[in-house]
């Protein structure tokens, strides 16, 4: 299986503004939504892809971290669902009810937010600050299909747990690795 690394937006960027319909309520979640607490994630991921596969049950496990700890977390599908229909909402929210995602999974279907965000892969991860600046960008962490290690989300949870201090995230960050988002033919 081929990998796409992330791209590595510029720390400090805004977070970029956005409205998605969240695939389980159908309801539109905005990023203004998201603001107020300690941090906001955001990630890219997808129902077909076997590095979002590989890391399921901790990404499940780290939003219910992230709601113990006031951050809020949104998944975002930007997958072009004609040729991958796999990914297509419906599919979504059985992923993310199977899953035991306890997040919104939101659909991207223009794919404007993906290109917004400079989004390359899955699964990519994105956390802002209280005022909405990136602090962290790249992996979840070092496990990757095949390669023997835990899945922990340790490079995730490490950048939460310092923006709930009051800290910054380590400088030192390490791109995701994954499938790259499926583009739509322009």
């Amino acid at each position: 299986m081929a990998a796409t690394s992330s791209n590595m937006l510029e720390l400090g960027t805004p977070m970029p503004q956005f409205g998605l319909t969240d695939a389980r309520t159908g309801s539109i979640v905005t990023s203004d939504e998201l603001v107020g607490g300690p941090a906001t994630v955001v990630t890219f991921i997808c129902n077909h892809c076997p590095y979002v596969k590989h890391i399921r049950e901790g990404l499940a496990q780290f939003g219910r971290f992230c709601e113990t700890q006031g951050v809020k977390l949104v998944a975002i599908n930007s997958n072009d669902v004609d040729n991958y229909p796999a990914d297509a909402p419906p599919r979504m929210a059985e992923e993310a009810e199977s899953a035991g995602y306890s997040f919104p999974y939101l659909f991207d279907e223009t794919q404007a937010v993906a290109r917004a965000f400079r989004a390359a892969c899955t699964p990519e991860f994105y956390i802002f600050d209280g005022e909405c600046r990136l602090a962290y960008r790249g992996q979840f962490d070092d496990s990757r299909p095949g390669n023997g290690k835990r899945v922990t989300g340790h490079d995730v949870r490490a950048a939460v747990e310092a923006l709930c201090r009051g800290d910054r995230p380590a400088f030192d960050q390490t791109p995701s690795v994954g499938c790259s988002i499926k583009w739509k033919a322009q």
